[in-house]
């Protein structure tokens, strides 16, 4: 099982208007009955120790600049993982938030390609100022490893 990188196939615009940063990164699974929740609770079912480890930090890091921490909100909100979902059908799960410093929104969309289930999460961010720009640029090579990790879940 191996985690592509590929080009995001969604129209930012709909799910982020002036997003300025998407990637996605796709693989494929044997259960062709799997759906984008179903997809979405195995990636975010657990996370690996040195994921979990840099989130705390995060946390840690980011609470004296007053953002949000690990998904919280103010209104009770369904989530997956950490995530609040913004919208749910059977092929497409959006979860995310929207801070101070940057909204983002991480997409998992299914899809049948031949005999397997393409499970493609897709990441879109829009900053709002130098702490979300910083932000983003720092938490990348991160972001990169994490979602592939996660990925590999979904088709373990």
């Amino acid at each position: 099982m191996t985690v592509h990188e590929v080009t995001p196939a969604i129209d930012p615009n709909t799910l982020l208007p002036g997003a300025q940063f998407a990637d996605a990164y796709r693989v494929e699974v044997e259960d062709r009955a799997l759906n984008a929740r179903q997809a979405a609770e195995r990636m975010m079912a657990r996370q690996p120790g040195w994921a979990e480890a840099l989130l705390t930090l995060r946390n840690i890091l980011v609470t004296p600049f007053g953002l949000k921490t690990s998904g919280a909100s103010s209104k009770p909100r369904e989530m997956v993982g950490i995530f609040p979902i913004v919208s749910e059908q059977p092929d497409r799960l959006v979860a995310g938030f929207n801070d101070k410093h940057l909204d983002f929104r991480i997409v998992v969309d299914v899809a049948t390609s031949g005999a397997a289930r393409e499970v493609t999460a897709t990441t879109l961010v829009l900053t709002h100022n130098w702490l979300g720009r910083t932000y983003l640029a720092v938490i990348m090579p991160f972001h990169r490893l994490i979602v592939r990790s996660l990925l590999r879940q979904v088709a373990a």
